[in-house]
């Protein structure tokens, strides 16, 4: 358990948002994982992924996916948990699209290839697109 935080120093909002991630992974793991997912979670403790957390919290909500026995209904905080994992996904979307473009290139794929690939017009835009995937994937883990 953390200490608790000295009243008159400004909270970190990174640890913060962290947290709040973590919990909510945590939640939805506990209120809706079925079949592997929930025997890793009962075996090790282990939550879903934050991608198949959202998945599965969307499914339910839509009504697209049956709940498992015994799970309760999706509520709100299902919702706002599924949202606050929604960055984390996408930064490890983000990591995952910026490492195959670069080792695409690695291995000899042109710009148009890879823009093709992608479902892009240009070269141009499918560079300025691993760019700015980049600059992103740098920025969170620095």
């Amino acid at each position: 358990m953390t200490e608790p935080q000295d009243p008159f120093t400004q909270p970190d909002p990174e640890q913060a948002r962290r947290r709040r991630a973590h919990e909510a992974l945590f939640r939805i793991t506990e209120r809706h994982a079925t079949d592997e997912d929930r025997a890793r979670w009962e075996e090790r403790r282990m939550p879903m992924s934050p991608h198949e957390a959202i998945r599965r919290i969307s499914d339910l909500a839509a009504g697209s996916a049956v709940p498992g026995k015994d799970s309760p209904s999706v509520d709100q905080g299902d919702l706002t948990a599924a949202l606050t994992l929604v960055p984390w996904a996408r930064a490890e979307f983000d990591q995952m699209e910026a490492g195959l473009l670069t080792m695409a290139r690695g291995r000899g794929m042109t710009w148009q290839e890879l823009a093709f690939g992608l479902g892009l017009g240009t070269a141009q835009a499918a560079r300025q697109r691993h760019e700015r995937l980049s600059r992103r994937t740098e920025d969170e883990e620095g």
